[in-house]
């Protein structure tokens, strides 16, 4: 038999020293021979938490409840039970977190404030649990921010600032908001924070980042937050969550993306248990690699496991039914999340409800979204959402025939963009470019356009950007709806590269329309395509006026 306090001694150097293997493994050793007292069933559960053991650090922070409320240390056990809370409330598991942060208000009362009640009423706040059921909502903001003042503890009043600033981002005040979350992210990298806290307070910022577009603040927090993972073990579980922040950014940019797919796999099936929101925003992002490298299947599978850990994977599942030619269904998926949605959280939505509506000649929501996005890029004001503004605008105006104003606004977003030097964004609003051009007659302007799209989706290793066609022209005989804009537009003298511009879609993919559509008529060429068109045309408008 080892000695059981030597083994102790070495396991509480180890979790000192945050070389959480070594202190799992001696104190698993030692609580092998005799039970461990409650200060080290904590630290046992912070190692396991750190390396991803979320489901033994959750038994372990329940026996070490146990073990406080049988000694009497009331004020500790609801420290427990708080960070009970937090880690059920970061797997998703509300309804359990909300019966930990029961308990803790029960031990707490009404004693003095101290730090566990700027905690309590953190979850309170965060979570939307109590009487305003409304998470950041601005009295429980308020109530959290008058315990952080009395309570004068750095945590506390980094917790009270992430709170305040996420208030603020949603009534629109995005430099207060962001200055308050920064405030609370300077506390993280000083370490004011016990790490399970100051992980939820890198997890809300820069997920807030995203929301908002705002890479630059994303990127430098990823970096910062980054460095104070590795000081807390290159193996915890919050060097996962940088991580996937980090290819989140990587993603963006447009850097190696094939290793960031085979990264995110990994580093996801790593968080899945322990911060199981987390690894549904790194699954999503795997479904958007998918989608636009043209991996259908793969996207699919992505978003459907993106979705069972709780995250929605929108737009970018709406926009993979779009390509796919299910424009309706592609409406229904987009309208479905925005649903209940708050202000912030729909942004992200709006422009892909305007491709979609245009897609499906549906021009009063189309109309409807962008007057929405608009407001929100001038309410929050950051480069991304004004870039997306200023693409959907072009859209817009395009599909009304005021060509002009539309690459004007096209213009603009992409100037945007490469500031930003989102390379893929680029080649999608190009793409719009280039119909732009097309729709004038402008084929020269139009190809350096769509040889630039393609140039950057070639550097990416990704398929072509292909814009989804308006649906205008009803099905004509034994062509497909499709199929009859094609001829539809020949028989108005239109080449196949104008063909491709005005149905958004590449001259290749014309070519492979009309190879179809002769086989189905019978005809040999262009001409006699478009004179079959003309007469059923004719035919069909002759039965209309007959009836009318």
């Amino acid at each position: 038999m080892s000695d059981t306090g030597a083994v102790l001694s070495r396991a509480r150097g180890a979790f000192r020293s945050r070389e959480w293997s070594v202190a799992l493994d001696q104190f698993t050793q030692a609580g092998a021979e005799a039970p461990l007292g409650a200060e080290d069933q904590r630290a046992l559960a912070a190692s396991q938490w750190w390396l991803g053991l979320a489901d033994d650090a959750l038994q372990t922070l329940s026996d070490t409840f146990g073990a406080y409320r049988s000694a009497g240390a009331d004020h500790a056990a609801a420290e427990t039970a708080l960070l009970a809370a937090l880690l059920h409330a970061t797997r998703g598991e509300v309804t359990i977190g909300a019966a930990w942060v029961r308990r803790a208000e029960r031990l707490l009362g009404d004693a003095d404030a101290t730090a566990a009640h700027v905690r309590l009423a953190y979850l309170h706040t965060s979570l939307g649990i109590g009487p305003d059921s409304e998470p950041w909502s601005a009295r429980s903001v308020e109530r959290l921010k008058e315990l952080a003042d009395r309570v004068a503890d750095a945590g506390a009043v980094a917790l009270s600032s992430v709170a305040t600033g996420m208030r603020e981002l949603r009534e629109g005040d995005v430099v207060s908001g962001f200055s308050h979350l920064d405030d609370a992210m300077l506390a993280v990298v000083a370490g004011d924070l016990e790490p399970e806290w100051s992980g939820d307070v890198l997890c809300t910022t820069i997920h807030a980042c995203h929301e908002l577009a705002d890479f630059e603040r994303m990127a430098a927090w990823t970096r910062a937050t980054e460095r104070w993972s590795w000081d807390h073990g290159g193996d915890a579980v919050y060097a996962g969550v940088c991580r996937v922040h980090q290819l989140e950014l990587r993603s963006a940019v447009g850097d190696d993306w094939r290793e960031a797919e085979l990264s995110l796999e990994t580093t996801c099936a790593t968080l899945e248990k322990a911060d199981p929101w987390v690894a549904g925003e790194g699954l999503y992002q795997l479904g958007e690699l998918r989608r636009m490298r043209g991996d259908v299947d793969g996207a699919r599978i992505a978003y459907k496991l993106a979705r069972a850990t709780g995250i929605e994977p929108v737009p970018g599942a709406a926009l993979l039914q779009l390509a796919e030619g299910e424009a309706d269904d592609a409406w229904t998926t987009l309208t479905g999340a925005l649903s209940g949605r708050d202000r912030l959280a729909r942004v992200r939505l709006l422009r892909a409800g305007v491709e979609i509506s245009l897609a499906r000649d549906d021009a009063s929501h189309a109309e409807a979204f962008l007057k929405e996005l608009e407001e929100a890029a001038s309410a929050f004001d950051t480069e991304g959402i004004h870039a997306w503004a200023d693409h959907a605008r072009g859209m817009v105006l395009l599909r009304h025939g005021q060509h002009d104003e539309a690459l004007a606004g096209l213009q603009r977003a992409l100037r945007r963009l490469r500031r930003l030097q989102l390379r893929w964004e680029q080649a999608h609003v190009l793409a719009w470019v280039a119909s732009a051009h097309d729709s004038v007659g402008d084929g020269a302007a139009a190809q350096r356009a769509r040889t630039e799209s393609i140039e950057i989706t070639d550097a990416l290793g990704v398929a072509p950007v292909q814009l989804a066609p308006r649906r205008t022209t009803p099905s004509i005989g034994p062509l497909t709806a499709r199929e009859s804009e094609v001829p539809a537009s020949a028989a108005r003298g239109a080449s196949n590269r104008l063909i491709a511009g005005e149905l958004h879609i590449s001259e290749k993919t014309v070519s492979r329309h009309l190879a179809n559509i002769y086989l189905k008529l019978g005809v040999g060429s262009r001409t006699a395509a478009a004179a079959w068109w003309r007469d059923q045309d004719g035919a069909r408008t002759s039965a209309t006026g007959a009836h009318s």
